[in-house]
């Protein structure tokens, strides 16, 4: 299964997520989406969208999205929330649920800082796909591809739109 991560849109469109996603089985988004109207065309490109809430969005989006979202995709538990941090720097709103539950992948947003990296403590990959939106203090809008086959990641991209 093929599957495109993104995070802190805030509010923007680029038509380049839909090139990007098109031979994507899922979307992810790990929050920050920014309005309905974004989160309406995510849903529009018919793979399965998944996606949390992040701090800046509204009741609308709240309501149509979970603070954190556990799933299982092929043999893979993932974990997603907005605001996670990183191995060794856990958000305290999800730490305890890591170490507790572990998942095999977690994926975050919130800080706009790309992060694709093992926790070797929890057995566990982190994504922060970075932020694909315009506002923030991010130089480079960037979002993730990444292929699970059973209990493999194989495949991980970083793609990078360009400058902010």
């Amino acid at each position: 299964m093929k599957v495109g991560i993104i995070s802190d849109t805030h509010g923007y469109w680029d038509d380049r997520y839909e090139t990007y996603f098109a031979e994507c089985d899922e979307i992810w988004h790990a929050g920050d989406i920014g309005n309905i109207d974004v989160s309406n065309r995510f849903e529009a490109l018919k793979p399965r969208f998944r996606a949390v809430h992040g701090n800046i969005d509204d009741d609308k989006l709240r309501v149509r999205y979970p603070e954190f979202l556990r799933f299982k995709v092929e043999n893979i538990e993932v974990l997603m929330t907005h605001i996670g941090g990183y191995p060794g720097r856990y958000d305290r709103s999800i730490a305890t649920e890591l170490r507790s539950n572990p998942p095999q992948l977690f994926i975050s947003g919130h800080s706009h800082i790309l992060k694709v990296m093992p926790d070797k403590h929890l057995n566990l990959l982190h994504i922060n796909p970075g932020a694909a939106g315009k506002t923030g203090w991010h130089k480079e809008q960037t979002l993730v591809r990444l292929t699970i086959e059973g209990n493999n990641f194989t495949d991980c991209e970083v793609i990078t739109l360009g400058k902010r």
